[in-house]
């Protein structure tokens, strides 16, 4: 094997480091202790004398009950149909009176088909289906008597811990989209392999992902990156007519309102014509339809039908170096379509619309990975 070939292959065995805090370690690890301890205390009540009251596939499976609480190989279904199915396969195995490797052999494949066909997959039913070989039970009493009890009591303690801790369990299946559920499914099963990840966990991450994808790309970007830089502006002494003319011809829908040096004292939207329209007229819909129509069609204005009477002053700006992230809630919250950029002092130098937003991700979430 190639060296490099070789170190990759030993990487492999080096544990992936865990992440969750010490928060959260010490709450698993706190359940865990509970959670054996209820069941250990409630099992040797109920059975008294009777040995064992406690069977060691149990400490695995509060492993999962209380670390991996999202978990198929978690969820109550899965905890007491893999060990009590598992134990029942183990105890029919030994009635073959067959060698124990064979038998040991026999028990754990057959408790996996069992648990599989069943959809009770459980790790710890494995451990379940080897002990009643190992420790030559033949009585099927066994597997009701302690280990589903044991099972039961465990599975109670995990809903009343990660409750009481704010973790879901057992774990109910939040609602999504049929084609998203489609497109996880089909992925899913090219995969073909047992996850130890609920669907709907997978999916919430997947979509988690995305979105800090999205704020770290956002993040990198700034309000000069995508702007729009062929600008079409007017003054505040463009006729109302031309400043109509020009929303017509180039389908815009802000027109921004700049002095002689080149600097935003405005913005007029169709909006504002709408509004002007409405004043002059005397309300009804036809009439104001009737004095847009006169904008349109009049060879000239009175001199006092200019941008400057019916523009909006107070306008919202942002800086050519200001971050890209930063003005997702002007356009979310505040109804803002599009917002002027600008350098030094009040200099306009571009415009940034909602669609400019939305193609830079699109642009960037078809980057390929580095």
């Amino acid at each position: 094997m190639p060296r490099p070939a070789f170190r990759s292959w030993l990487a492999a065995f080096r544990p992936a480091p865990l992440a969750i805090d010490w928060r959260e370690r010490g709450r698993v690890v706190l359940g865990a202790t509970l959670g054996i301890a209820l069941t250990a205390w409630i099992s040797h009540l109920l059975c008294g004398s009777i040995q064992p009251w406690l069977v060691a596939p149990m400490g695995a499976s509060a492993v999962l009950v209380f670390g991996v609480p999202n978990s198929p190989l978690a969820q109550p279904w899965a905890v007491l149909g893999g060990n009590t199915v598992s134990a029942l396969v183990g105890v029919a195995c030994m009635q073959l009176t067959l060698p124990t490797e064979w038998a040991a052999a026999l028990a754990v494949g057959g408790a996996i088909a069992a648990m599989l066909a069943l959809r009770c997959l459980h790790p710890p039913g494995g451990a379940s289906a080897l002990l009643m070989v190992l420790a030559g039970v033949h009585d099927p009493v066994f597997a009701l008597q302690p280990v589903l009890l044991n099972s039961l009591l465990l599975v109670l303690a995990g809903m009343a811990y990660n409750h009481a801790t704010r973790r879901p369990y057992p774990h109910l299946p939040a609602p999504a989209a049929p084609e998203a559920e489609l497109d996880l499914d089909a992925v899913l099963a090219r995969y073909n392999q047992v996850l130890d990840i609920g669907r709907d966990e997978l999916r919430a991450l997947i979509e988690d992902t995305q979105l800090q994808g999205y704020q770290r790309r956002l993040a990198n970007l700034r309000c000069g990156d995508i702007m729009s830089r062929a600008l079409i502006t007017v003054s505040h002494r463009t006729p109302l007519q031309e400043a109509w003319a020009l929303f017509r011809a180039h389908r815009i829908k802000a027109l921004p309102v700049i002095d002689a040096n080149g600097e935003i004292v405005g913005i007029v939207t169709p909006a504002d014509f709408m509004r002007a329209a409405e004043a002059d007229a005397d309300g009804t819909f036809e009439q104001r339809l009737r004095r847009l129509r006169d904008w349109a069609l009049r060879p000239g204005n009175t001199p006092d039908e200019v941008v400057g009477h019916i523009m909006t002053r107070q306008v919202r700006v942002a800086q050519v170096d200001r971050h890209l992230a930063e003005l997702i809630p002007m356009f979310g919250s505040t109804g803002h379509h599009h917002i002027p950029i600008v350098a030094t002092g009040k200099k306009l130098v571009g415009m940034i619309t909602q669609s400019d937003v939305v193609a830079a991700l699109s642009r960037s979430s078809g980057e390929a990975p580095r």
